[in-house]
Order: C-alpha cells, then sequence, then structure tokens
C-alpha cells in the first residue's frame, strides 16, 4: 500500500469529488478513503496504491493542507485493547500515528493501516521485519 494522505478540505458539496477527479487524472488509484467532518472543515484519509509523488502534486496544485506518512500494516488481535497497546508501543518508540485506518477483521483478528513518521522505528518496535527496499523497488518497476 502507498502512502496515507490526510488532506483538510473545506466543508462543502462535492470538495471530494473534486479532489478524486483530479487524482483520477493523474492516474492515481484511491484504495481506500474515510472521510471526517468537523465544523467546517472535512478531513479525508486517502491510502493509494501508488504514484505518492503525483498524489503530493495534485494536493498541492489544488492548495489542500495535508500531511503523508508510509502506511504500515499491522495484524492484531480484534479486542478492545488492541490497538491501545499497539499505538503505546509507537509512543514509546517515540513514533506518531498520522493516522489509522481498518482494512480488514477476519478470524479474531484485525488488519490496520497506521500511517507513521518513522518507519523503520515503528517496525521495530512493534516486531515487524524490515522491508526489503531493493525488491520493493524491483517490484514496482
Amino acid at each position: 500500500m502507498g502512502q496515507q494522505f490526510v488532506v483538510q478540505l473545506p466543508n462543502r458539496p462535492g470538495e471530494l469529488a473534486h479532489l478524486a477527479r483530479a487524482l483520477c487524472a493523474r492516474g492515481v488509484n484511491i484504495v481506500q478513503v474515510h472521510q471526517t467532518t468537523v465544523g467546517n472543515l472535512t478531513t479525508a484519509e486517502i491510502y493509494t496504491n501508488c504514484c505518492d509523488d503525483d498524489t503530493t502534486d495534485v494536493l498541492r496544485g489544488m492548495g489542500y493542507p495535508f500531511v503523508a506518512g508510509t502506511s504500515l500494516i499491522v495484524e492484531i488481535e480484534d479486542n478492545p485493547c488492541a490497538l491501545g497497546d499497539v499505538t503505546t508501543k509507537l509512543a514509546r518508540a517515540k513514533v506518531n500515528v498520522k493516522g489509522c485506518c481498518v482494512v480488514d477483521r477476519a478470524n479474531g483478528m484485525a488488519t490496520w493501516a497506521l500511517s507513521v513518521d518513522k518507519e523503520d522505528v515503528a517496525r521495530e518496535a512493534l516486531g515487524i521485519p524490515a522491508l526489503d527496499r531493493k525488491t520493493e523497488a524491483a517490484s514496482k518497476s
């Protein structure tokens, strides 16, 4: 999964459609989105499967404030304390969670996409093997 982008949008009809069409025009595939609204602002958490630079260019070009973070996929027990346990480990490692989203739930397990500021530190804190960047780069080409 590509990066997670947390985008601040004006709370008015058509803003999410405007953003989605602009991303589409650049060939960016949104694989998951979560939107929430508070007052006059809306935030959209957007996960893509590619094109992080294109997504960044579109967001900057449209003037939307946003933060981006690496999506880290974590499978944890689906119980009331699991997310708190995971995020506590990350906090102790000084990793900032910028966003999170449930991707799947099955057989007593929950799969979460966590957007973090320090992927390597997060992987170490959670005992997740580091990615082989050479293999990952070869699979994208």
